[in-house]
Parts: structure tokens; C-alpha cells; sequence
């Protein structure tokens, strides 16, 4: 998983999703993170949230809200 960064939020506000690169070598074909009405009505994505990436399908990207990460997860 990553943090949710500045960029990202202002392409969520521009675009109206965030896009990224499921690989750094395929730039090309950009992947929007999946993002939960219910994340969305709470406010997200803010700073803290996190996109998490499925290991086996780079492109299989989505939003965990900060306080669902803080209280199920731990960064290392």
C-alpha cells in the first residue's frame, strides 16, 4: 500500500478519480483506484487514506480509509 498524496487528491478533484500507474514501466495504460460510496460520503480520499494493490493484478487498485487502515493495519 501507498499514501494517498496531494497529487492524487487534486486529480480526484480534477478528474474526478485517481488514476495511477500499475507499474513504473507501464505508464501508458493508467488504472483508476476503486474508491467505496461509502468512503466517498465519509470524505475521502484525504491524506492518510491509503491505495492498496492487489500483488497479482497491478491494475486491481483501491482506496483504504485512514482509519480503517489505522485500525487494521499497521505500516512497515
Amino acid at each position: 500500500m501507498r499514501t494517498v498524496d496531494s497529487g492524487d487528491i487534486s486529480d480526484f478533484h480534477r478528474e474526478g478519480h485517481i488514476t495511477v500507474s500499475p507499474d513504473y514501466h507501464d505508464r501508458e495504460y493508467p488504472s483508476k483506484v476503486s474508491i467505496s460510496d461509502e468512503d466517498l460520503k465519509n470524505g475521502s480520499p484525504t491524506i492518510g487514506d491509503m491505495i492498496a494493490r492487489n500483488p497479482k493484478n497491478h491494475r486491481d487498485q483501491w482506496l483504504v480509509a485512514k482509519k480503517y487502515f489505522e485500525d487494521n493495519f499497521e505500516a512497515i
